[in-house]
């Protein structure tokens, strides 16, 4: 099959248990250079059934150039260790905690010694530990995602190695720091409403434009989550995994750097399968747009707003984010038990067709 010198695929796969996860893969290529990526691997089962996809879609492709894991939750790693194991894979891209355990041990309470440090937090981050031991094992490489690296055709645009540091000390995953920032107040006092807000989430009707997004932000590990951008074609695409609120900032702040001018991404992944504590209203009113004043059609949509949600998942994705996509003129789309092709140029694919936005939601979360 010949395929032409500049085009792109993405590929959101269903993950389909009772909790959302991540499952996505590219193939892309400019002035004829490219490179196939996955870009986090879901559960465990997934692992397979992302190597069957590659195979099936991408010219039986057996070599992957990057595989990228955007932070360190399950729903994002544990699929990655059976492409390791495997695929043919060239280099894994992830960032671990403890390659900074000397920077980072005066930050602690009670760690003095580097090493010790460095073993506390491969047990805080076990699901990044594997993947090392399994690349180490295959010999394959691997390079920290910070802000600017490039992946392929697409750059890296948060977290900086700097805000990623201080969020490994203000999680709540990792020792008590030895100063209270206000990240890590606010990191426990999400931890501590997250179970309440799920017991008691109740859903009002609410005019068109309205949004309600919690001031309780998202996870430190969630915020860790590396934010990918390129351009194909003119044809603008960013990938966010779980990102936060932080983390989109910081991705707004960068985008001079590698000329991207906001509003304007055309493709572009909702974080963490749509939960409310991820974004806000003045974040995406500069990321995609101000709200308009009424709804559009499929057709006459501005961007493409895709949503890695699970069907058995009750809590992804939140009305309040499907209808903040729809303000500012998304075509809304959810996995939801099925897999989501979107591209530019891209090679025919027999059996694969365009599928139909989700509605607006006339009501929302309180």
């Amino acid at each position: 099959m010949s395929f032409p010198n500049d085009f792109f695929e993405v590929d959101f796969l269903a993950v389909e248990t009772a909790k959302s996860g991540d499952a996505i893969t590219i193939r892309s290529a400019i002035n004829g250079i490219q490179y196939v990526n996955v870009v986090d691997g879901g559960f465990t089962d997934m692992g397979e059934t992302i190597l069957e996809h590659l195979n099936a879609h991408y010219s039986n492709q057996s070599y992957i150039d990057n595989v990228v894991l955007t932070h360190s939750d399950g729903d994002h790693a544990r699929g990655l260790k059976h492409i390791l194991e495997n695929g043919t894979v060239n280099a894994l891209w992830m960032n671990r905690p403890w390659l900074y355990a000397d920077e980072l041990v005066n930050r602690f309470k009670n760690y003095t010694n580097v090493d010790n440090l460095r073993k506390k937090l491969r047990e805080c981050y076990p699901n990044v530990a594997d993947l090392e031991d399994i690349a180490i094992d295959k010999g394959i490489p691997i390079y920290e995602a910070f802000q600017g690296a490039n992946i392929g055709h697409f750059t890296v645009m948060a977290p900086s190695k700097g805000r990623y540091l201080d969020l490994i000390v203000d999680s709540e995953k990792t020792p008590e720091p030895a100063a209270e920032s206000a990240t890590y107040l606010l990191e426990s006092l999400y931890s501590s409403l997250k179970t309440i807000v799920k017991a008691t989430a109740n859903f009002i009707k609410a005019a068109w434009g309205e949004e309600v997004f919690p001031a309780q932000g998202t996870s430190c590990e969630n915020e860790m989550s590396v934010i990918q951008y390129a351009n194909i074609g003119g044809v603008k695409v960013v990938l966010t995994g779980d990102a936060g609120r932080g983390a989109l900032s910081e991705m707004i702040s960068y985008s001079p750097y590698v000329g991207l001018t906001l509003p304007g991404i055309d493709r572009f992944q909702v974080p963490h399968h749509g939960s409310r504590r991820n974004v806000s209203t003045e974040l995406l009113d500069t990321i995609l747009g101000s709200r308009l004043d009424g709804a559009v059609s499929d057709e006459s949509a501005t961007f493409s707003a895709f949503i890695s949600s699970a069907k058995a998942d009750p809590d992804h994705p939140r009305k309040a984010v499907e209808r903040a996509m729809h303000h500012r003129g998304g075509k809304v789309l959810a996995t939801e038990g099925q897999n989501i092709r979107t591209g530019w140029n891209a090679p025919a694919r027999v059996g694969w067709s365009g599928i139909a936005g989700r509605p607006y939601p006339t009501e929302q979360e309180e």
